[in-house]
């Protein structure tokens, strides 16, 4: 069962109790890549590993229902689309314990003829879920990199 989570704008972004930002370099242009974030969302289980099911969901706002490796669920509400440098989304609902709140951003920088691709994870939850998620920033950090370069290989494909 999923459960409501605390409803954040785009400044938790800056301001989370726990923010793990991660960045990486890729050949594709900016363009490009926020096709494949925002526009091709069943597309993600393409490259990111993580992320068994995507499916986009219209209502009030863009959504996504999401599902990671683990059983994880996720519903989402698209906070910011701004092509091409940044796309945005807070989670609404989860089945993860100790989770209160959580938003994603993607930033897109041109770097040369690619792009600079930074994630920016910010969550809130009580002391021993903020210290557990400090500790899987390895982790998530791989699972970013590996991703972000599925996609660049994904996108030279065409």
């Amino acid at each position: 069962m999923l459960r409501q989570l605390r409803h954040e704008e785009l400044d938790f972004v800056q301001n989370a109790p726990v923010r793990l930002v991660f960045a990486r370099e890729i050949a594709a242009p900016p363009d490009a890549v926020f096709t494949a974030l925002a526009d091709d969302v069943t597309g993600w289980t393409d490259w990111f590993a993580a992320v068994t099911r995507a499916e986009p969901v219209e209502g009030g706002s863009p959504g996504r229902l999401i599902r990671l490796r683990g059983g994880v669920r996720f519903t989402e509400s698209v906070l910011a689309a701004d092509r091409p440098e940044r796309y945005a989304y807070r989670v609404d609902a989860t089945n993860t314990p100790g989770l209160r709140a959580l938003v994603e951003e993607w930033r897109l920088d041109p770097a040369g003829t690619g792009t600079r691709v930074r994630w920016t994870f910010a969550a809130d939850g009580p002391a021993p879920f903020r210290g557990l998620l400090r500790a899987a920033r390895p982790g998530l950090g791989r699972s970013f990199r590996d991703a972000v370069t599925a996609l660049d290989r994904r996108l030279a494909k065409g």
